[in-house]
């Protein structure tokens, strides 16, 4: 069952106490230098009532993810922002798991006009991970790049499976507790206390913009 959860008092009482497990744990600091932005399939696939895959708390983000993608870039920190597409060919047991692909050719596609991906660049992925088939570690690695930040959606599937990739590959990882959206709060909430615990400090967005602001 799809639902508007993010700005429910349960979900936003939950995450105060998910806030304070990480701080709890001692890794809630984040250090903005050597850190990109992954901005993962904010696509209107994700985002359009009128699809069948459409997220009703994916359009929450949206102001956040602008924002915070603006103050990277406006301090030339790297953004990545990605488009999930398929073919059969490449689409493996997704093609068996869901009842359709997204399609390069489907105007729902394309990432969503409220996020403005000239402030960085937009990378192709056809799996839940990111990393997955794609030049996203190079990417990083050949800009310095030292810890990640994940955004988008869904937070279960993509969001999660690029976390724990980028984390395995030696990149720290910040997972912010209100900058992914997927299908409900349960699903939401499991993420984000699953990586909590070992992988992922999990702040606000409004606490990575605030340290955005010790870069001049």
């Amino acid at each position: 069952m799809k639902e508007s959860y993010l700005t429910s008092r349960s979900f936003l009482r939950e995450v105060e106490e998910l806030v304070s497990l990480s701080a709890g744990l001692g890794r809630a600091s984040f250090t903005p230098g050597a850190t990109a932005l992954l901005v993962v399939d904010m696509q209107g696939f994700f985002l359009d009532p009128a699809s069948h895959a459409y997220l009703p708390s994916a359009a929450d983000i949206v102001p956040g993810l602008a924002s915070l993608s603006r103050a990277f870039a406006e301090r030339g920190l790297s953004v990545i922002f990605t488009r999930h597409l398929n073919t059969e060919e490449d689409a493996g047991s997704l093609g068996v798991w869901w009842n359709d692909l997204i399609r390069v050719e489907d105007p729902l596609s394309e990432i969503a006009p409220a996020l403005d991906t000239s402030v960085g660049i937009v990378m192709e992925k056809s799996q839940y991970d990111a990393f997955h088939g794609t030049g996203l570690e190079d990417i990083l690695r050949e800009r310095g790049v030292e810890r990640v930040v994940v955004t988008g959606v869904a937070t279960h599937l993509c969001c999660e499976t690029t976390a724990r990739s980028a984390f395995v590959r030696g990149f720290e990882v910040t997972f912010p507790v209100d900058g992914t959206a997927t299908y409900d709060e349960q699903h939401h909430l499991a993420t984000i206390l699953n990586l909590a615990h070992g992988f992922a400090t999990t702040p606000r967005v409004q606490d990575l913009i605030d340290a955005m602001e010790t870069i001049q």
